[in-house]
């Protein structure tokens, strides 16, 4: 069984963590996947950079930047991974977006997840319908979840279709904005939150896009399986570094 079903099978709610491979530092990839887990993180996703990240906001945006700017690729990000396995149990999602992977070949860089141990696939703009027809077979080929995003937007015909399609958790984007661009969650996301519940999804909701705290992780998991957050940790280590994460993991999941 896959590790992210095996983790959605847990009764606890999951709190996933993003960050861009090879930011601050090139070398800061494998540590901060080690430090993580350490802290107690569910899941991961490793943000594969690229030049035009059409739906991060300007946090992300910048690390995928700097990132680039160090040396990061698709063929350093796996070099750095080979050994991952050794010393990290919990799932591995790459993050990004579809360029890349084509540049490289799809099913080259899904040999190579399954090779590292990852579990998981996001690409924002890879159509369902797309990967559907050509890419599904390649994926399951190789052991990987792909993970679709929806949004408030999505229509309720075109969401039983994405959770049809998929076999894992879905991404449930948490507004209309790009990521990191808001604070606590208004009655219409609360509703949206409760819409999707009240659909009865085969497939479990992970909630991202503004999510930074205590009180917004909670809120999102009131009737999600789990919480993703990305641009508040890249904050968070852009200016306390790398060596404290646990404090900010704590912050937002206090230890009981």
């Amino acid at each position: 069984m896959n590790r992210i079903n095996q983790k959605l099978d847990q009764n606890n709610k999951l709190l996933s963590i993003y960050f861009t491979a090879g930011y601050p530092k090139i070398n800061d990839t494998v540590t901060i996947i080690e430090r993580l887990e350490k802290s107690g993180v569910d899941m991961i996703e490793i943000g594969l950079p690229f030049s035009d990240p059409l739906a991060d906001g300007p946090t992300i945006q910048a690390s995928s930047t700097e990132a680039l700017k160090n040396g990061m690729t698709s063929e350093l990000l796996f070099e750095q991974l080979k050994d991952i396995r050794k010393t990290v149990s919990i799932p591995l999602i790459i993050m990004g977006y579809f360029n890349p992977m084509l540049q490289y070949g799809v099913e080259a860089f899904c040999k190579k997840c399954l090779e590292v141990g990852i579990d998981g696939l996001i690409i924002p703009d890879l159509p369902v319908d797309v990967y559907h027809s050509e890419y599904k077979a390649t994926f399951e080929k190789y052991g990987l979840i792909n993970v679709l995003l929806i949004t408030p937007q999505t229509s309720e015909e075109r969401i039983r279709y994405i959770d049809s399609v998929s076999n894992g958790f879905i991404y449930m984007v948490s507004s209309a904005s790009v990521t990191g661009s808001s604070s606590g969650f208004g009655a219409t996301q609360t509703d949206y939150f409760k819409r999707i519940a009240d659909m009865k999804l085969k497939n479990p909701q992970i909630v991202g896009f503004g999510i930074s705290d205590n009180e917004t992780f909670t809120q999102a998991t009131q009737y999600g399986k789990g919480a993703i957050i990305g641009s508040a940790f890249i904050k968070y280590i852009t200016t306390s570094g790398i060596d404290n994460i646990d404090t900010f993991i704590t912050s937002i999941r206090p230890k009981s």
